[in-house]
């Protein structure tokens, strides 16, 4: 067995090319470095380095077994990066539920930027649309949206308010007509399961539309959102989700009974532990901002596009683009 302070000394050697430049490195004496080599080499069987006047040269087996010294270097880092983090309580497991559209849009990037600062903290992330109940453990931490939350011991940040709209696609457009509020019996409309069809956007559409049968349903909102792509019919969708999608267009002005808010949710007994309390502290700034930045953009996009039209319509070139 070989001690892990000489595959320390073989690589500091290895990269200063010297037993002097090692020791300058590791800010030990040349004599302890070079003891630690010949302990190595003793306890490997084989010669590591060609000593001459102007350094340490690798041999062949040398060269060949610093890349696996590096491997065992970070190991030995995250090992001591890991123990430490659990002495500050900044490490283990947080369980993050959330719909899929909210996971792939906005906790990504943002778990990308969290690991930056918390790389012992482990994000595993639980998609669905039901909502988990996190009071019995289910998770330690959901994102949630609606008209309001339910009354209970749970601990909850609103992120930002969010409004729905009326959706299709430009290809639908261009087969069926501009869907309007008023004329969506006569258009394909796209339903919801399970607690989709409870939506209180997906409810008004099919009230407006006077009971007409759906040509299709979704149980998820991600999968609403690209049957709506697609161009299989009309269907709600969050306005900061659809409006930065350009081949979709609203048909209706925001619907006032789905409007709604976004909170960001843990149990009591877990809101001060380090690791939640540093993933609350993190996410709630960044996705309230987030949030922010997308709603911004999508007005924007939108008045493009109407001003587009707008323009087309008064140089006379015809009827205007959807």
């Amino acid at each position: 067995m070989y001690d892990w302070n000489d595959l320390k000394a073989f690589l500091a050697v290895a990269r200063g090319g010297s037993t002097l430049a090692a020791a300058k490195a590791l800010g030990v004496n040349q004599t302890t470095v070079a003891r630690r080599i010949e302990s190595l080499e003793a306890a490997l069987a084989l010669k590591l380095f060609e000593r001459g006047q102007t350094g340490s040269r690798l041999t062949e087996a040398g060269k060949d077994l610093v890349a696996e010294a590096e491997r065992v270097e970070h190991a030995a880092e995250r090992f001591g990066n890991r123990a430490a983090g659990h002495q500050r309580g900044l490490a283990g497991v947080i369980r993050v539920t959330s719909t899929e559209m909210i996971a792939n849009l906005m906790l990504m990037p943002g778990i990308v930027e969290f690991r930056k600062t918390y790389p012992e903290i482990q994000t595993d992330l639980i998609i669905t649309d039901r909502p988990l109940d996190i009071q019995a453990g289910e998770a330690d931490v959901a994102i949630r949206s609606g008209a309001a939350l339910a009354m209970s011991d749970l601990i909850a940040r609103k992120l930002g308010d969010h409004e729905f709209a009326l959706y299709c696609s430009r290809d639908y457009v261009a087969r069926m007509g501009l869907p309007t509020p008023e004329t969506l019996c006569d258009h394909d409309l796209i339903g919801g399961e399970l607690e989709m069809a409870e939506g209180p956007g997906m409810a008004w559409m099919f009230r407006m539309a006077g009971g007409k049968a759906p040509v299709s349903r979704s149980n998820t909102l991600n999968n609403l959102l690209h049957a709506i792509k697609a161009g299989l019919g009309v269907g709600p969708m969050a306005c900061q989700a659809a409006d930065l999608e350009r081949d979709l267009i609203r048909c209706s002005e925001p619907i006032e009974e789905a409007r709604g808010s976004t909170w960001i949710v843990t149990r009591r007994d877990l809101k001060d532990t380090p690791r939640v309390r540093a993933f609350l502290d993190f996410f709630v700034p960044y996705l309230q901002e987030m949030g922010r930045m997308r709603a911004e953009r999508g007005r924007r996009m939108r008045e493009q596009a109407e001003a587009a039209n707008d323009a087309a319509l008064a140089e006379g070139l015809g009827e205007a683009a959807p």
